[in-house]
């Protein structure tokens, strides 16, 4: 998200128990705000216009759908944090989300690739499935309403924030961005949650090649490629593309759900049945956070990686969470299943021997897997192993016992040396004491 713009003059300071700090945006139901509360929280604060507050079927309209949008699990979305509907004007505070638009980060940094566009795809449907189980229908779901926050990509704008971003806007009774408007929402038909799906199509093949499916020129040029034009999907990667093209159908029954279209960017079984929307929302959410941390540098465990793997997009892939490969052998960097590992409890915890003598003073040799050593072991200074562990079937070894040091200075290895000094100190101390006594 931009920096907010300065408040003007006749914008209030305050709202409640929250500074307001500047405008996040204006569009047809109101201001939105940038606001903090008394603990230094930051908030975006929409506020309903004259017209909306005024207009009693307008304000009743409002209010419904802020309660529905407090359904909403809060994963993917900018949860609504506290809602003042009785006061004067009108006002519902939600999270705020820092982090540009998927519109700005694609103009500034080009088109979303691997593990990103993975993680975009996943958090997105889960969002829409989490707002369609709340009974809401978004209508306007756009680049621009989708904020890539610091965790992961929040959808926004779901019935009550309607932040204008530059694009044109239909007014009137038809709502929502052309580029990104189903078929059916344009010629002011019937609108299910299936217009959230097709606009899903249209933001995943903005955000992998940098430009609408439809193009994004004048209105009614749009218009009428997204009700009788194909869409141009050059770009999309293959291993998203057959989910975009049954998302971009004309016909909304031929389009998934949005639990059909989470589960299969899982790499469900769309043919099996379908789960509920609690548990698409809750697999969701563990997806995108898995390719969240193995997408994010330093996150990787410092003895081998557990994070995902960029996804495929040869033919034939599919859009599923990232899988842990077996380790690789530490010597041999073949791949094999790791042993079971062999602790001994004692009275300080699991005891973990330590490898023989020989491991750091010979090369390394490949070894069974069985035999492997922790990577990166270093021995204790100044302490011996206690006990190697020998191979399946076979007894501890001993340990060896400790050989005396060796001196290796050639004159104190001379056996009359230090009887010879040791006369010279008593010869030297009875010359002394008679040059004493004689004066």
């Amino acid at each position: 998200m931009s920096e907010p713009d300065p408040l003007s003059t006749t914008d209030p300071l305050t709202l409640g128990n929250y500074s307001l700090l500047g405008r996040l945006g204006k569009g047809g139901q109101g201001i939105v705000y940038l606001g903090r509360d008394e603990h230094g929280e930051d908030y975006a604060i929409k506020v309903l216009n004259e017209q909306w507050s005024q207009d009693a079927e307008l304000r009743k309209r409002f209010e419904k759908e802020v309660r529905a949008a407090q359904k909403v699990q809060a994963f993917c979305t900018a949860a609504i944090h506290e809602a003042d509907l009785e006061g004067e004007p009108p006002f519902v505070v939600s999270e705020y989300v820092p982090g540009p638009s998927l519109q700005e980060a694609v103009a500034s940094e080009g088109p979303r690739r691997g593990a990103s566009l993975q993680r975009l795809a996943i958090s997105t449907a889960t969002a829409l499935v989490a707002i369609h189980q709340a009974g809401i229908v978004h209508r306007d779901f756009k680049p621009g309403n989708v904020l890539l926050g610091p965790d992961s990509p929040r959808v926004i704008d779901f019935g009550i924030a309607r932040v204008v971003d530059g694009s044109a806007t239909m007014t009137g009774s038809i709502m929502g961005t052309p580029s990104y408007m189903a078929p059916e929402q344009i010629e002011g038909g019937n609108v299910t949650d299936k217009v959230d799906v097709f606009a899903w199509g249209c933001v995943m093949a903005f955000a992998s090649t940098g430009n609408a499916p439809f193009g994004a020129d004048s209105v009614p040029a749009v218009v009428h490629r997204v009700v009788s034009a194909n869409p141009d999907l050059s770009g999309v990667p293959d291993s998203l593309r057959p989910t975009v093209e049954a998302c971009l159908d004309k016909d909304p029954n031929r389009r998934p759900s949005a639990s059909e279209l989470l589960m299969r960017l899982l790499g469900h079984d769309t043919g099996n049945a379908a789960p509920s929307a609690d548990e698409a929302v809750a697999e969701g959410e563990r997806a995108s956070q898995r390719i969240s941390r193995a997408d994010l540098p330093g996150t990787h465990p410092p003895h081998g990686p557990t994070g995902g793997h960029m996804p495929h997009t040869g033919p034939g892939a599919t859009m599923s969470g990232p899988q842990t490969p077996p380790p690789p052998h530490p010597m041999t960097g073949a791949h094999a299943p790791m042993p079971p590992p062999h602790p001994r409890t004692g009275p300080q915890g699991p005891y973990t021997p330590y490898p023989p003598p020989h491991v750091t003073q010979q090369p390394m040799r490949p070894m069974p897997p069985p035999q492997q050593q922790p990577t990166g072991w270093q021995p204790a200074m100044g302490r011996p192993p206690a006990q190697h562990m020998a191979p399946p079937g076979q007894a501890p070894q001993p340990p060896q016992a400790p050989q005396p040091p060796q001196s290796h200075d050639p004159v104190l290895s001379q056996g009359w040396v230090l009887p010879a000094v040791f006369i010279a100190i008593i010869i030297l101390l009875l010359l002394i004491i008679l040059i004493v006594f004689a004066s």
